[in-house]
C-alpha cells in the first residue's frame, strides 16, 4: 500500500495504457472482452483519484503526491508529476469523464479496437497534463493528447468529420509551436539549478524553479519588446487555441458536431479546461509581472468570450453547437 502511494499519481497517469495491450490482442469478434479490459482501465485510475483525493491535504501549499527523477540528463529534463489543489480537481474530473464517456461509447460497433485504444491514450495524456511539473513533460502529454483525439474524430465522426479533424490538428498545431518556442526561450533565459539527484546543471523545464529561482525580465528585449511580455503572447495564444477563446474558437464547433458523442463529452469536459489550465499554471506562476500587465486584454477577451458566445448560442438549432458555442 505504501508503494501504491508513494507513486499513485504514476499509476493513475500510465494506468489506462496497459488496457492498450488487452484490447489490441482481444479477438476482433469479441467486442464484449474489448469493452471490459477498456472499463477495467478507466475504471482502477477512477478508484485510484478517489484514494488521491481522500489524501490529499488541502492545508498545505506544496506540491503532493510527488514522483521525481531525472529522465533526460543531457537537457536537465525531469519526470516531475506532482498535484496541488487545483490540479487534484482536474485530475478527479478527468477520470470521472473518462469512465463515463467510456461507458457511453459501448455503443460504438465501428473499428472498435481502435476506438478503445485510442481513447485509452487520451486519458493517458490529459491526466499527464494536470500533473506534469516539468514544462517539457508537459508538453509532451500535451502532444500526446493531439493524435488519438485527431483519429477520434476524424475516423468515428460525422459527416464532415475529415474536415473537422484537420481542422482541428491545424489549429492545436499552431498553437503547440508557439509553446514550444517559448519554452525553449525560457530554458535557455533560465538560472543554472541543479538536478533532483544533486548534479548541477546550466538551466531547467522545472515549473517550480521556473518561478520562483528566475526573473525573466532581467533578459534582453525581443525586437524592442520585453522578454516575458513575448513570452507571455506566445504561451497565452497557444493557451487560448485550446479554451478556445474567441478569435482563435473556430474548430471547436466543427469538432464538437462531428466528433462521437462520448469524444464531445471529453472535449467539452476535460480538454477546453486545459486551456485555461495552462495559463494558470505556466503564465501565472512563471511569469506574473506580464500577467499584470495582460490583464486588461484578457479581460476585455473574456468578456468578448461570454456576449459573443452567449449571443451565438442563441441561433443554434444543433445542440452539438450549442453546447459548443456555451
Amino acid at each position: 500500500m505504501e508503494f501504491i502511494l508513494d507513486h499513485l499519481l504514476t499509476i493513475i497517469i500510465f494506468f489506462p495504457l496497459l488496457g492498450i495491450p488487452a484490447v489490441l490482442f482481444t479477438p476482433k469478434h469479441r467486442l464484449d472482452l474489448m469493452r471490459i479490459f477498456a472499463t477495467v482501465a478507466t475504471g482502477v485510475p477512477l478508484l485510484l483519484g478517489i484514494v488521491l483525493w481522500r489524501h490529499f491535504d488541502p492545508a498545505q501549499s506544496e506540491m503532493q503526491f510527488v514522483d521525481h527523477t531525472v529522465w533526460i540528463r543531457t537537457f536537465n529534463i525531469e519526470y516531475f508529476v506532482g498535484i496541488d489543489g487545483i490540479s487534484v480537481a482536474m485530475v478527479l474530473l478527468t477520470v470521472l469523464i473518462s469512465f463515463i464517456a467510456l461507458i457511453a461509447s459501448y455503443g460504438i460497433d465501428k473499428k472498435v479496437r481502435g476506438y478503445l485504444s485510442m481513447f485509452l491514450l487520451l486519458e493517458t495524456g490529459m491526466l499527464g497534463v494536470f500533473c506534469a511539473m516539468d514544462f517539457f513533460l508537459f508538453y509532451v502529454f500535451w502532444e500526446v493528447m493531439l493524435l488519438p483525439m485527431y483519429f477520434l474524430i476524424g475516423v468515428w465522426g460525422g459527416p464532415r468529420k475529415e474536415y473537422a479533424a484537420i481542422k482541428f490538428f491545424l489549429y492545436t498545431l499552431a498553437g503547440s509551436v508557439l509553446m514550444l518556442l517559448a519554452m525553449i526561450a525560457l530554458y535557455y533565459n533560465s538560472n543554472p539549478t541543479t538536478l533532483v539527484d544533486g548534479t548541477s546543471s546550466s538551466h531547467t523545464f522545472n515549473f517550480l524553479k521556473l518561478a520562483v529561482e528566475n526573473d525573466f525580465s532581467s533578459a534582453g528585449p525581443i525586437l524592442g519588446v520585453a522578454f516575458p511580455k513575448i513570452i507571455f503572447v506566445a504561451l497565452f495564444i497557444g493557451f487560448a487555441i485550446k479554451i478556445p477563446m474567441f478569435p482563435f474558437h473556430t474548430w471547436l464547433p466543427d469538432a464538437h458536431v462531428e466528433a462521437p458523442t462520448p469524444i464531445s463529452v471529453i472535449l467539452a469536459g476535460v480538454l477546453l479546461k486545459m486551456g485555461t489550465y495552462g495559463i494558470l499554471r505556466v503564465n501565472y506562476m512563471i511569469l506574473p509581472e506580464a500577467t499584470q500587465w495582460a490583464a486588461l486584454g484578457m479581460a476585455i477577451f473574456g468578456t468578448i468570450n461570454i456576449v459573443y458566445g452567449a449571443l451565438v448560442c442563441m441561433a443554434q438549432r444543433d445542440y452539438k453547437k450549442l453546447i459548443a458555442y456555451s
